[in-house]
Order: C-alpha cells, then structure tokens, then sequence
C-alpha cells in the first residue's frame, strides 16, 4: 500500500499521524496527571477547611448561646463559597454542574469529562453539646485549574497545528522542487523509448537528479547517433535489396521472358501445323499452349513483386490502382475500396518503393490468410507525414503474433526512413498502419 503513495502523500502522512500522536499524548498525559495535581492543589484548602471547622465546634462547646452562634457562623460564610454550612436533614449537599467561564469562551464539556476531576469535596461534623447538627461542606471552586490546563491544552494543539502547516509547507516546497525534475526525467526517459533523442532534460534540482538528467541526456545522445547509423544501415540494405529485385527482375525479363515468347510462339506454328484428324496431338499442343501461357502469367507477378517497374511511367497513384485491380482479379468477391491521394505522385525513390511495397504486402497478407470480405485501402499525406493504412474485416491476428517475413521487411523499410509501422486491431477490423515523415531525412 505505501508504494502506491505518492511523494506528496509520503511527506504529509506521517505528518498528520505525529499530530494526532501529539494530541493524544497530551489527551492521554492529562487523563494521567490531571486528577493527582486537582487532588494536591485542593488538598491544602481542605485542610484550612477542616481547622475552620475545629475552631467552630470550639466556639460552640463554650458559647452560651451556641445555636445563635452556629447560626450567625452559616450566615456569615452564605452558600456561594468553597465552605458552607449544612444543617442535619436537608438532604445530600448539592453539587452544580462544572461550567467554567473564561475570556476566551467556555471551556467544553468533553475537555472536563477528558480531566477525569476527583471526589475532593470533604465534610466535617458540627456538634452542639456532643449533637451533631450539621456539617461544614467544602467544595472547592476548580474553575481557574481547569482554565489553567484548558489554556495549556490549547496553545498544544495550536502549537502543533503551526508546527504540522509550517512543516507541511516546506515539505510541499521541497516534494515540488524534487517532483519537477523527476517528472522531467520521466518524461525525457518515456521520449527515448519512443525514439525521440533529439529534445534534451532540462538538468534542474537536486545534485543527484542533475547527474541523472546528464547521464540520461549522454545516453540520448549516443542513442540518437547509433539510431541514424541503424537507420543508414537499413536504408543502404533495403537499396541493396532492391538493386537485386531490379537485377533479378531483369534477367527474368530479359532471359526467361524470350524464351517463354518463343515456346509459345512455337507452340501456335505446332498447333497449325497439326492435321484435323489427329485430336490427341492436337490437345497435347493445346494443353502445352496453356502451361506457357500460364508460366508467362506467373512471370509477370514474379516481376511485379521484384519490382514495380511502371512507378516511374504511371506514377505512384496508378501504380497502387494497378495493384488492387491484381487483387480483384485474384479475388472475385472481394470488395475493396480504395482512397489514394494524388500527391503521391509527387514522391519518388526509396519512400514511393515503401508505399507501394507496404499495400503490396498487406494485401498479399489478406488475400493469404484473413479471409476478409472487405479490404480498405488509404494512403494519404497529412503536413509533413504520410500514412498508409490497410484494413479488413477477417480473422484478426493471434495474441502472440510475430513478424514474418514480409512484416520485417515492411517495418524495416519503415524504420529505414525514420517511419512507424504498426499491426492493431480495433472494433474488429486488423489495420496494418505505417506513418512515414516526408522530407529530406525521409528522401535521402
């Protein structure tokens, strides 16, 4: 549970729990040591009250008129003192609620409760020729140790309040000046893994944070550098590749295609010269008639997929409509729509043969394995990025999918042009995205 804090949380928690700690440590503390200090403080009064009452059954054992004397006593001390005196059958002595009074309001009543005041009342008999009439009832007023202790208790929690703000201030200050930086190495270090080295992090707070930025920021630097000669690696093997797609598309073209030219041609000068009546031979010709031409067929997608030599004449949006309508032929009933911009002409090269090569595959990869009913074909350039995207609606892909072949080689060409490539599955459509930057990084 405490990793799930956050910083802020980890400073202020604790304190918050040393504040409540501090009020019930004083809470506790006057539970304790409260009630013995009333018992002491009022332990000297009770004592001057029980002289007062020696001195009084004194008077009377010699007074001659003790009753008038006793009464004259009771009437000079009244009822609204800490003594008083209560004749013999008026019942218990009367004790009022504490309420204490102070300048700054009354103290509450759980605060009292909380003091846990003793039993420090105390009565002394007074007798009248060896009768007892009554009793000298001392009740001591604590209203000015309850404030006493009231005042104290406040200024505790007010003290510790001060001190928990006071604290918690400079702790957010110091949380804040230690989150900035940290936040901005995370954010720096979540840029890397997405492949951006260029933007620096900014080498602020503490020394410990500084050092880290810097080593981030040297590890960037030298990921930046092995990530342009990664790229220029990739570009140079995919050119290679396609310097031997273009080498060997030529000699099928140049050898292959000759020769089969020339089997068919012979194949139709047989065929003429066949007699009428000889039908067995006659179905030999033809059958052979067919496999040629059935060999030049394949010749010209094997030459198609070497390389598309027709991007230069027809330009790359033709280039792709040519493409699809490959792909209808080889699939009747298959629909598919397709949305090309015609700026595409305009790019040419290693980003025009990534285009091409991308919705080649993907399509290749429909009509292979997705069993889709519906293919959507876009290509657009939106500022500086161009977007290809190949989406139907077939079986989708397993979970734990990896690259073939033909993925690999489109990821590569994408990364050898500082492009993304992504295979996503969304409201059951399988979407094969590819983003490319247009411009002199992406051309060269």
């Amino acid at each position: 549970m405490w990793k799930r804090f956050s910083l802020r949380t980890r400073f202020f928690l604790p304190l918050g729990i040393m504040f409540v700690a501090a009020l019930l440590v004083g809470a506790i503390s006057l539970q304790l040591f409260a009630p013995a200090q009333l018992s002491d403080e009022s332990a000297l009064a009770a004592r001057s009250a029980r002289a007062v009452a020696d001195a009084l059954n004194g008077v009377l054992r010699t007074s001659a008129n003790p009753q008038a004397t006793l009464d004259a006593f009771a009437q000079a001390i009244g009822t609204s003192g800490t003594i008083h005196f209560q004749p013999t059958g008026t019942g218990p002595p009367f004790h009022p609620p504490v309420e204490v009074q102070t300048p700054i309001g009354r103290v509450p009543s759980w605060f009292v409760n909380l003091l846990a005041i003793p039993e420090v009342d105390a009565s002394f008999p007074v007798r009248i020729e060896g009768k007892q009439v009554g009793e000298l009832i001392f009740m001591p007023d604590l209203s000015a140790d309850i404030f006493e202790k009231w005042i104290g208790f406040v200024a505790i929690a007010f003290s510790a309040v001060a001190l928990t703000l006071l604290t918690g201030i400079i702790a957010n200050f110091t949380a804040g000046a230690v989150l900035r930086p940290l936040q901005d190495l995370g954010q720096g270090l979540t840029r890397m893994r997405r492949g951006d080295y260029e933007q620096l992090i900014p080498q602020s707070g503490p020394p410990e944070i500084r050092r880290s930025a810097e080593e981030a920021n040297e590890l960037a630097r030298t990921l930046s550098r092995l990530s342009q000669d990664n790229r220029s690696l990739l570009r140079r093997i995919v050119s290679l590749q396609d310097d031997e797609r273009r080498g060997m598309a030529r000699e099928l073209h140049d050898e292959l295609g000759p020769l089969l030219f020339g089997i068919r041609a012979n194949t139709v000068a047989l065929l003429e010269a066949i007699p009428q009546g000889d039908a067995q031979l006659a179905a030999s010709a033809d059958g052979m008639l067919q496999s040629v031409e059935a060999l030049q067929q394949a010749n010209r997608r094997i030459l198609d997929r070497l390389r598309p030599l027709y991007i230069h004449e027809l330009g790359l949006e033709k280039s792709i409509e040519t493409l699809l309508q490959y792909a209808r032929a080889q699939a009747p009933g298959l629909e598919l729509v397709s949305h090309v911009d015609a700026r595409l002409n305009a790019i040419e090269g290693l980003l025009s043969q990534t285009v091409y090569r991308v919705i080649q595959e993907s399509i290749t990869n429909v009509l292979r394995h997705a069993r889709a009913g519906s293919v959507t074909v876009e290509a657009s350039m939106k500022a500086a990025e161009l977007i290809v995207e190949v989406s139907d609606d077939g079986i989708g892909f397993p979970k734990d999918c990896v690259f073939g072949r033909g993925l690999t080689g489109m990821q590569e060409r994408a990364r050898a042009l500082s492009g993304t490539l992504e295979l996503v599955r969304e409201d059951g459509w399988t979407i094969v995205r590819c983003r490319l930057p247009v411009g002199d990084s992406a051309l060269g």
